[in-house]
């Protein structure tokens, strides 16, 4: 199958006289797999013992979208003699007697920036260079000192005053930088069915990102894509065997002036049911309970079947509680945005469900909305209100394997 006129257009960027390219737009548009392959041949064809950057919002990040499809192309494997080095997260090229290694590395956080000091670089590849914080890509791209190193972007749209937009985007002449805007249809060989289905995986801002390409602002509910008729059950429409066959956990966001929330979550034939809630809220109660109170309760809540509990990682001191009484306890993964996009998708593809009696979280998903303050200064976050039993929910999914998002 042949590539677009934009996929072309990444293949030939580097005998355009630009210093960098940035790729942007709808998801599985082609920008990251054509984006590495010519990244890669450019390296090969210029350099000889020189040193490369792939970076991703975390090293699996690069493995799944860069490395995996890298190695299953027959061209390559043809051309090159190519070693990966898991310890060293090295990929190494090798043609004779030249060679080049490519370095994997995550920009997960601020702190990771100090991952890439040190190195000499003669190109480096950004994959999700809108997800990284921007201490860590100007230290990646400071390290290209070798002569004739490029950089090469690739994105989703974020919020339209993201620093990457603002420096990089809307300053092309500045950085003497070629931007190619990138849909599905830019992917040859993604089928009219794929595109229809990845269609209906999103909504609201998330659609106008993923799907349109385009960077717009988050704003009015989270998730508004939630339906009160296909995402609730009442009790009655319960399966029969959700209790004894569903995989069952706990999830928990810890208060102590603010609500404690348990959310009895069942994984069950591709869904998540959310089937029962417990709530404490001191403010309302005018009692504030200690963790082996609230230890007390979860026992209670989750009766004889025992289960994991996922909890809000900063609840030390609740946690070490738990643990002492035996309960199995898995820390929570706290990704705000990532776990709101994951949840919005599933709650899209209605397979997350909520029982009708669970109050707390219904009332929640039509009164959790986006901070129009925080937008207006780059920021993406929703309003911290009404979110402790979606917050519990986020808990839960960013637990779950990726495949349930591909």
């Amino acid at each position: 199958m042949g590539l677009s006129e934009k996929q072309i257009a990444i293949m030939k960027f580097p005998y355009s006289g630009y210093d960098a390219i940035i790729a942007d737009g709808a998801v599985r548009a082609g920008k990251t797999s054509i984006m590495s392959l010519s990244f890669v041949l450019w390296a090969m064809g210029n350099f000889n013992n020189c040193y490369f950057a792939i970076c991703g919002k975390s090293v699996g990040a690069v493995t799944r979208n860069i490395l995996n499809p890298l190695l299953t192309i027959q061209y390559l494997k043809n051309q090159f003699d190519i070693t990966y080095n898991r310890s060293d997260h090295c990929l190494t090229f090798r043609r004779g007697q030249k060679q080049n290694r490519f370095y994997f590395f995550g920009g997960k956080d601020e702190s990771s920036y100090t991952l890439i000091q040190g190195l000499t670089l003669a190109g480096v590849l950004l994959d999700e260079v809108a997800l990284m914080p921007r201490s860590f890509v100007e230290q990646a791209l400071a390290r290209c000192s070798v002569e004739g190193s490029k950089f090469w972007f690739n994105c989703n749209p974020e919020n339209p005053r993201h620093w990457f937009r603002m420096e990089w985007l809307l300053q092309l002449d500045k950085h003497n930088a070629m931007h190619l805007h990138f849909t599905m249809d830019d992917n040859p060989s993604l089928s009219e069915a794929m595109k229809e289905r990845y269609k209906t995986q999103y909504s609201g801002v998330f659609y106008e990102r993923y799907i349109k390409g385009l960077w717009v602002m988050a704003e009015g509910v989270v998730y508004d894509m939630f339906d009160t008729g296909e995402n609730v059950y009442r009790p009655e429409e319960r399966p029969v065997d959700l209790y004894w066959t569903g995989d069952r956990s706990i999830a928990i966001d810890y208060g102590t002036t603010n609500p404690m929330r348990f959310l009895d979550i069942y994984d069950y034939k591709g869904k998540l049911y959310v089937d029962r809630e417990y709530s404490w809220d001191s403010r309302i109660e005018f009692a504030q309970k200690t963790d082996s109170e609230y230890a007390d309760d979860l026992e209670t809540f989750m009766g004889k079947r025992q289960c994991p509990v996922i909890v809000d990682p900063s609840a030390a001191s609740f946690i070490a509680e738990c643990q002492r009484r035996g309960l199995y306890v898995i820390p929570a993964e706290n990704e705000v945005l990532d776990g709101i996009r994951k949840t919005g998708a599933l709650v899209k593809k209605r397979e997350i469900v909520v029982c009708s009696e669970c109050e707390c979280i219904l009332d929640e998903f039509g009164t959790y909305v986006w901070d129009d303050k925080a937008a207006m200064r780059g920021e993406e976050k929703p309003v911290k209100q009404n979110d402790h039993s979606l917050d519990c929910l986020r808990y839960k999914v960013n637990a779950l394997p990726d495949w349930r998002f591909e």
